[in-house]
Formats: structure tokens, sequence, C-alpha cells
């Protein structure tokens, strides 16, 4: 039987507890053996102006799952072309390790504008979606008993890295919001300040 690893694709700037516990729900939904935290260099749908370096991005993950054998940071887009598209990772990667079955993780919000990935049917013919709820979102009606699609129940925790680098900006704190360890990088480093 072929290895599952989930791919939770982010800009991650900064990764925080919202990730890490969506990422932990899916193993412990034993929907995946291993969750990769895929830093995306550049999301074709985001202002690149308003990121961070992508490897102080990736250090960050890093620390974040230094001590969960279950989550791994991976770095793999920083190898493809940007901006990035989930079809052409998935490609790379279902090529380079073969005997790995690939899920992509995405929250419900991005079900509204699925049908403008690129190759969106693609991926729905070749890979499972595992779908975690946002608020203010329900996956539109065609998606809904779609075979290739699991609905994840987890815990709604609406952290957003905008709202984490407003109060870093603001001098205020972000403990509990991230990790330690990347608390504590962001506060020696400045990042954000």
């Amino acid at each position: 039987m072929k290895k599952k690893i989930g791919l939770l694709f982010g800009s991650f700037n900064p990764i925080h507890n919202g990730h890490l516990v969506i990422a932990q729900a899916v193993v412990n939904a034993h929907l995946t053996n291993e969750v990769w935290m895929t830093v995306s260099p550049q999301n074709p749908f985001k202002d690149p102006k308003n990121l961070l370096n992508q490897y102080d991005r990736l250090h960050l993950v890093q620390l974040a799952v230094a001590d969960n054998t279950q989550i791994k940071a991976c770095d793999i887009e920083f190898k493809l072309p940007k901006p990035s598209y989930t079809i052409d990772t998935l490609t790379y990667l279902q090529e380079r390790y073969p005997n790995y079955e690939f899920v992509v993780i995405m929250g419900e919000d991005n079900l509204e504008h699925f049908a403008k990935w690129k190759n969106y049917e693609q991926i729905l013919k070749y890979y499972t979606l595992v779908v975690y709820p946002r608020m203010g979102y329900t996956a539109p009606d065609e998606y809904k008993n779609n075979p290739r699609i699991t609905f994840l129940e987890v815990p709604r925790l609406e952290i957003s890295a905008t709202y984490i680098r407003q109060i870093i900006k603001a001098g205020g704190s972000v403990r509990y919001l991230v990790p330690d360890k990347v608390f504590d990088y962001i506060a020696a480093t400045k990042l954000w300040s």
C-alpha cells in the first residue's frame, strides 16, 4: 500500500497554530501518514510584496514542526517555476516519488474559486482533496458529494497570518498564536517589526 502524503500548501507568512491544528487533524483522522507543509514561494493569487523571504518562511515552518515526525517542512516549490501552480507541483512530486500517494489539503474557501486553478479537472481526477471548514464559506454544491473530496471536521481557529503581522507591527505579542519556537525566533530577529 502506498504511503499517503498530505500536502498543505501555503505562504506561511508566518506559520501559525491554526495551520498545525489542521495538519495534525488530517493525520489523526488517518487520511494521510504524514503532512508536508509546502511553502509556496509565490502564490499566483497573492501579492508577493507582502511576503517575507521564502527561506525565512521555510525556517519558521522547520522550527514549528521540528519535534513532530508526522508533519514536515517541504521546499519542493522552491525548485519549480514561479508562480507555483498546484498541478505542476503534484506532477513533479508524483514523478519524484512514484510510491507515494499525494493528497491535497485545502480550506473550504478555496473551493469557491477552484475552477480557476490551473488544470483543476486533472487535480480532481488523479488526486484526493481533504477540505477543512472556513468561517463564512460553504462548499459549492458541485463538490459536496464528489467521491474524491473528503470534508474534515476540525476546530475552526480563525487565526490569520495577516492578523499576526498586524499585531507584530503594532508592537503586540503573538504568543499563543504561533508555536513557541516560532515566537522566540520572530522576537529575536524582529521579523515584521
